[in-house]
């Protein structure tokens, strides 16, 4: 049997995660969970209250103690891709670690955020013992128009309303691309627009084909 492989597709609201994990669907065959899981478990709604503004701005929640709800909604999940895994499959996830790292660690100071990364890596993957990740793709796109292509989708979460954050985020995003061997960055931008979604879901089949 094949060794399964977790993919993670992530990058900030509105680069259009979910929209390219459903024309994969139509290519590959592939098990998805999509974090946070908002009505699934007690730590799930949590994030939501969070992102709903209860406990306050962005600056009044502790990142640290943030990221315990969203790393508990993870290893609820843990057996169910564990299990996958074990059968050979492919197991895409819509976020994973990595944006607890970009929209939390963007809360911090800048000069504080490795020591938190290290951190959170010791809590998900030593700690709670997280599958780790095979190869992450990061879609990118301008802070301004992915903060325009969620207008309408929902109510706005206090990260999605703040430009600064997701600038900040996007940041922290494209450092960690540039660290970490196993990340593949697809530009969602054709000039000061959005790229079309089949040009931008070629490029991303192009790459699990090279990796798969």
């Amino acid at each position: 049997m094949r060794k399964g492989m977790l993919v993670v597709i992530d990058g900030i609201d509105g680069s259009g995660k979910s929209t390219q994990i459903e024309l994969l669907k139509k290519k590959l065959n592939f098990e998805t969970i999509s974090f946070p899981r908002y009505e699934d478990n007690l730590y799930g709604k949590l994030v939501k209250r969070y992102l709903e503004g209860e406990f306050g701005s962005i600056n009044e929640v502790d990142p640290y103690l943030l990221a315990l709800a969203y790393a508990g909604d993870r290893v609820l999940a843990k057996s169910q891709i564990k299990k996958w895994l074990n059968e050979g499959k492919l197991v895409l996830t819509n976020r994973y670690v990595s944006a607890s790292k970009a929209h939390l660690g963007a809360n911090l100071p800048e000069n504080q955020r490795e020591e938190f990364f290290r951190w959170l890596d010791q809590l998900e993957y030593k700690e709670n013992k997280i599958p780790k990740e095979d190869l992450v793709i990061l879609l990118t796109v301008d802070p301004k128009i992915g903060q325009k292509n969620v207008q309408g989708v929902h109510g706005p979460d206090i990260h999605e309303e703040n430009l600064k954050h997701l600038e900040d985020a996007n940041k922290i995003y494209l450092g960690l691309a540039k660290k970490e061997n196993n990340w593949y960055v697809v530009d969602c931008m054709k000039g000061d627009q959005m790229g079309s979604q089949e040009e931008i879901h070629q490029e991303i089949l192009k790459i699990l084909h090279d990796k798969i």
